[in-house]
């Protein structure tokens, strides 16, 4: 039996357009706009591709994009005061600072120094330690994490008690993935490149978070049958056959998988839509709060 392909462009959309309704109540009561600033700092071209999405989708929800785009060479203390500029500006409601940043600069300075009520990333330290602990609950959560929380609510799957393994340990998405699993109740493995037997944890799990970043690092025959699969990855390959001479895969072997999962998400147009969507409801969230006092 196929697997259903969980398709998160069409979901993303539907919520897009519940943010975008609430967008235009928020305008109509403050006389203003919810606005995200982004720094970007440096020519990676898969970032500047991040964030020219995240510009559109804002424009589509009626979210107002303020850009700071600096070259490589741009020193920390230069970064760190754009930072500092978009934290004491009232019409500026949500931060992002587009990673990675250029070699040299200090990451964890940078986000350390974007304020909490505005952290729509949830890169903070201080969010990522309080979404860490028992009892408590970060401001905001990151984006690609909590999309991925919201694909599996979507697909209807009980967390509670699950086996679910993570694949990767990054601070962008396998830690705080993981983090956000057990707090759903959901017993977690987290395995990365010096796991050892990681086919053996993988059969396991009623749930795989795949973003260790490789092409079809993940066997359809490491899986559970049944097992429902968010493959966060996407990676670039030769692909001499299309015209653009190049397509982008996950993390999971999607074909394979289709006869063994439960349920699977497209790449691209999985994960992606919804890191995008869980930023724009970041950012809102930020403009209420900051309304509100």
């Amino acid at each position: 039996m196929s697997a259903t392909i969980i398709d998160g462009q069409q979901i993303a959309d539907r919520l897009q357009r519940d943010i975008a309704d609430k967008v235009a109540a928020f305008k109509s009561q403050y006389g203003y706009a919810p606005a995200l600033g982004v720094v970007l700092a440096g020519d990676n071209p898969a970032s500047q591709m991040y964030v020219r999405m995240k510009q559109r989708a804002c424009e589509r929800v009626g979210i107002t994009s303020v850009s700071h785009v600096v070259d490589a060479s741009t020193s920390e203390a230069e970064i760190y005061a754009i930072v500092s500029q978009l934290n004491a500006d009232p019409s500026i409601h949500g931060i992002l600072v587009q990673l990675p940043l250029p070699k040299g600069i200090d990451e964890q300075r940078i986000l350390s120094a974007v304020s909490l009520e505005k952290d729509v990333d949830g890169f903070h330290p201080l969010n990522i330690g309080a979404l860490a602990m028992k009892g408590r609950e970060p401001t905001f959560t990151p984006a690609t994490p909590t999309g991925c929380m919201v694909l599996l609510r979507e697909v209807g799957v009980n967390l509670e008690g699950a086996n679910a393994v993570v694949i990767g340990r990054s601070n962008i998405v396998g830690l705080p993935m993981a983090l956000m699993l057990m707090k759903a109740n959901a017993t977690v493995t987290v395995c990365h490149s010096r796991t050892r037997n990681i086919e053996a944890i993988v059969k396991g799990a009623d749930v795989v978070v795949a973003a260790i970043g490789q092409p079809h690092y993940v066997k359809a025959s490491w899986l559970k049958q049944g097992a429902v699969v968010i493959d966060v990855g996407t990676n670039k390959v030769d692909a001499p056959d299309t015209e653009r001479g190049y397509r982008y895969v996950g993390d999971v072997e999607f074909d394979a998988a289709l006869d063994v999962a439960g349920a699977i998400t497209k790449v691209p147009g999985g994960v992606g839509p919804l890191t995008i969507t869980m930023l724009l409801s970041n950012t809102l969230k930020a403009a209420e709060r900051l309304a509100q006092g």
